[in-house]
């Protein structure tokens, strides 16, 4: 069975620019997992590419991207850093 409430734990938030990401840690179904959303999909949700406002982006859009952290979560979580892409998004 899928999971379907992901808890984002927001003191977490990284934004790795570098790599163009925001990074985070988040609790589902009582386990905690490190996540990573692609600069892509904040683009995708508001339609403007980040800048120096990931962070911001994240906050306004964290129900749509723990939505699709649970898919990209069901897809593989036996990785260590669970990436969010665009084909996550529903």
């Amino acid at each position: 069975m899928a999971a379907d409430k992901m808890d984002i734990d927001l003191s977490t938030l990284l934004d790795n620019v570098d790599e163009q990401l925001v990074e985070f840690t988040a609790e589902v179904d009582g386990d905690d997992y490190e996540f990573a959303v692609q600069y892509a999909v904040l683009e995708a949700l508001s339609g403007d590419a980040p800048e120096d406002d990931a962070i911001d982006m994240f906050n306004r859009f964290s129900d749509s991207i723990a939505e699709a952290g649970l898919v990209a979560l069901a897809r593989n979580s036996d990785q260590g850093m669970i990436v969010i892409s665009e084909n996550d998004l529903e």
